[in-house]
Parts: structure tokens; C-alpha cells; sequence
């Protein structure tokens, strides 16, 4: 009997290849820090901004420049992330991070308040298309077995960025102005493009639904990747399919309830982590904590996704998807609740640390769970599509924030405000149907169970 494909063969390469899937991840970690860093680093320099008396910036007009680089986000995920699907993978890397990175250095020179705001939103096309990607990257080419647990890892590489942007404001704003902050935040590019540009592999699922089925198979067996395939899909790729047919097929009959729900559960994990990110330090600060110590709440909030998003990865890989996200929502929301109840200091920073692992780490999961949901040929549209529609609950996460704690309802109302989103994320992950476009990898008798 003739041996099979080589593609279909991973655990014959596996030995030789897992540096070689690590480099994937590395890449793919470094954009997402990048992501992190300039998201957190404009809440950063918004003190000084509102000090900046060239432009006069009022608190309002403030927060309405935060909001440009969140819509561009959008669009990018939603825009960036079908084109993926259709011209590849390490191209989109590669021309985000060029993008985004562009994008910061330009603002750094932004002459006006109005050039400053567009800069962000123009910035934020490329910060949104790059997510998708690197997600639908890092799933392919990790072990299938350690699929969760890889994203996590490589996603908390977005609490990374976002406290390297602190650290780093701290000696910078003491000694510069504002916009060092941002010219400083382009120069890695000048490492991960070379880097992406040499290392960084195509997709061989990619390769394959474009119908380069040979070159598929050597970029397979190279990494110890299992090329996949859903079930009601043709064997021949042979002629590409458009954007509007990959998009059309995301709210077809097979998987319309999933990706409806996965987006309401992406939309409520955008709204905690945007609205705790920005609110936590007020609200720890109206009930009467000094501002030193609510800007530690902070710290506490993103060690704890770094901590946790790995750890709630494994447990997903050990236990589903489903069951493990379901359960870290919940979980946000009785931390949330307990916050509310004053209770002592360290009960009170293991719960801030903990709410981070299971909001922002929830999110992580989410996307896993997201990308795993649909088949290869459509994951970064899938995972594009989510982020996008769940960036409106970005947001309004510190709209609604806003609105909660001007309200003078009461500390404990600040609270329970971000109870209502964890817990309708929880019944939405509960509610995601068991996918009939299921991946299935060639040969394999059994789809991973990824429902829990």
C-alpha cells in the first residue's frame, strides 16, 4: 500500500516542524502586542492631551478622538478580515502591520485635533484587520490538540502591549511631549516586518481553497500541518470563490444561529474590556480609593488576562469551548458583583485580577471558540465579521460606562452595570448551536469536539 499525502501525515513531521509553528505564533503575538500598545497608549496620553494647549482639547472632545480608532477597527475587521479569506493571510499581515504602524508614526505629527482623529481611525483599519488574521494563523498552525491554549497565549500578547504602554508613558511623558509616545510605537516595525516578510508562512488552507492543492500539501508537510476540509465542500478549489459568497455562507441556514450569537457574545466581552478599561480607575476612585491605588486596579486587571487567558486556553482544550467560556463569564460577573460589596483589599485585587482573566481572557476564548466554528475556508471571515459587529460593543463600552457612573445611582450601581453584559454572554455562548460545517481534518474519523 502506497503511503498517503505527506499533509496528511502531521505527527511524521511534528519533531522536526514545532520551532517552525512557534515562529508562526511569535509573529503573530508581536502584531497583536503592537495592537495592544496603541490601544492603551491614547489613554495614556489623554491627560497630557487635555494639557496640550495648542489644541485646547476639552474632556468631550476627547473622548470622541479615543472613539476614531475603535470605528476604524470595525471596519477594518469587517473589511480586512473577508479579504483574507481570498488574497492570503501573510499578505494581510504584512500590509496591516506596515499600515498601523504608518498610521502611529503619521500621528505622531498631526497637526490639528481633526488630523489627529482622522490619523487614529486610518491607524485603527489596519489594527483591526490584523486581528482576524493573526488569530486565523495562529489556529491553523497550532497543535490541534493545543489549539485554545495557543490563541490564549498569543492573544495575551494584547495585555502585554497594553502595559508596556503604561511603563512606558511613565519615563517618556516625564521628559517629552505626547506624541514621542506614538513615533515610538511604529520603530518595531522595523523588525516584525523583515521578520513576517521571511518567516512567516502562507496559509495552506488558504493555498488549498484557492485550488493550489500541490503547494498546499508541501507548506502542510513542511509545518506538520492537517490540511482541513469541510464536509459538504468540493474537493476541487480549483475557481475561487468571491467575498460576498464567503459572507453569504456565514448567515446561511448551517451556521446563521452561530454567528449571530458568537457576535453578541463578542459584542458583551468588547463592552467589559473597553468599559473596565476605561471606567475601573474612576469608579475605584469615586468609591474612595486614592487615584494611585485605582490606577494599580488596572495593572491588576490585565496581569490577571495574562495569567488567565493561557490557563482558561488549556481548560478549553481539556473540557470544550463551550463549557469553559460559558463558566468565565460567569464567573466575571460574581466578581463584578462581589467588588460591589467593599470587600477587604486583597479579597478586592484577587477579584479585579480574576474579572481581567475571564473578561479580557474571555475574549480570547471567544475568538478561538469563534475560529474553530467554521470551516477553514471561511475562518478569517468569520472571526472578521465578529470582531467587527462585537467592536460596536467596544464602543459603547465606555459610552455606557459613562452614562453609569454620571448617573450618581451609586458605587454599587457602577458594578452591577457591568454584571448585565457578563451574564448575557454567558446565555449567548450557552445558546451556539453544535456547527454543521464542523472542520474536519483529512481522514480523521471524528471533528474535534470544540461545543464542550
Amino acid at each position: 500500500m502506497s503511503p498517503g499525502p505527506p499533509a496528511t501525515q502531521p505527527e511524521q513531521a511534528r519533531p522536526v516542524s514545532r520551532h517552525k509553528r512557534l515562529i508562526v505564533v511569535v509573529v503573530c503575538a508581536f502584531t497583536i502586542i503592537l495592537d495592544g500598545y496603541d490601544l492603551t497608549v491614547y489613554g495614556a496620553i489623554v491627560p497630557s492631551l487635555l494639557e496640550y494647549q495648542q489644541w485646547d482639547v476639552s474632556e468631550a472632545e476627547a473622548g470622541t478622538l479615543g472613539s476614531y480608532a475603535l470605528i476604524g477597527m470595525l471596519i477594518g475587521a469587517l473589511v480586512v478580515g473577508t479579504l483574507t479569506d481570498l488574497v492570503g493571510r501573510r499578505r494581510i499581515v504584512i500590509g496591516c502591520v506596515i499600515w498601523f504602524s504608518t498610521g502611529m508614526l503619521l500621528t505622531a505629527f498631526a497637526p490639528t485635533p481633526e488630523a489627529f482623529g482622522l490619523l487614529r481611525f486610518v491607524t485603527g483599519l489596519g489594527l483591526g484587520g490584523v486581528i482576524p488574521t493573526a488569530i486565523a494563523l495562529t489556529l491553523e498552525y497550532a497543535e490541534p490538540h493545543r489549539r485554545n491554549m495557543t490563541n490564549a497565549i498569543m492573544f495575551s500578547g494584547y495585555a502585554i502591549g497594553g502595559i508596556a504602554a503604561a511603563l512606558v508613558a511613565i519615563p517618556v511623558l516625564a521628559r517629552f511631549e505626547w506624541q514621542t509616545l506614538f513615533w515610538l510605537g511604529a520603530l518595531p516595525a522595523l523588525v516584525l516586518v523583515p521578520l513576517a516578510y521571511f518567516a512567516l508562512p502562507e496559509s495552506p488552507n488558504y493555498l488549498r481553497a484557492r485550488g493550489r492543492e500541490e503547494e498546499a500539501r508541501k507548506l502542510a508537510d513542511r509545518y506538520g500541518v492537517t490540511l482541513e476540509e469541510s464536509p459538504e465542500a468540493p474537493r476541487d478549489r480549483a475557481r475561487s470563490k468571491g467575498a460576498l459568497s464567503n459572507v453569504g455562507a456565514l448567515v446561511g441556514r448551517d451556521l446563521l444561529a452561530g454567528t449571530l450569537l458568537f457576535w453578541v457574545a463578542n459584542g458583551m466581552g468588547l463592552l467589559l474590556v473597553y468599559g473596565l478599561n476605561t471606567w475601573l480607575a474612576g469608579i475605584m476612585f469615586s468609591a474612595g480609593f486614592p487615584l494611585g491605588s485605582s490606577l494599580t486596579f488596572l495593572m491588576a486587571l490585565n496581569l490577571g488576562a495574562i495569567l488567565g487567558a493561557p490557563t482558561g486556553g488549556a481548560l478549553a482544550d481539556r473540557f470544550g469551548s463551550k463549557r469553559v467560556v460559558t463558566t468565565m463569564f460567569a464567573t466575571a460577573a460574581a466578581c463584578i458583583l462581589i467588588m460591589s460589596m467593599q470587600p477587604p483589599m486583597v479579597l478586592l485585587y484577587v477579584c479585579v485580577a480574576v474579572a481581567g482573566a475571564c473578561t479580557i481572557g474571555t475574549t480570547i476564548l471567544v475568538n478561538s471558540f469563534t475560529g474553530n466554528f467554521y470551516p477553514a475556508a471561511l475562518r478569517a471571515t468569520g472571526l472578521g465579521w465578529a470582531l467587527a459587529v462585537g467592536r460596536i460593543g467596544a464602543i459603547i463600552g465606555p459610552i455606557y460606562g459613562g452614562l453609569v457612573v454620571g448617573s450618581g445611582l451609586g458605587v454599587e450601581v457602577n458594578f452591577y452595570a457591568f454584571v448585565i453584559p457578563a451574564v448575557i454572554g454567558a446565555f449567548a455562548v450557552v445558546a451556539v448551536p453544535r456547527s454543521r460545517a464542523a472542520v474536519l481534518p483529512e481522514k480523521t474519523a471524528q471533528p474535534v469536539d470544540e461545543q464542550g
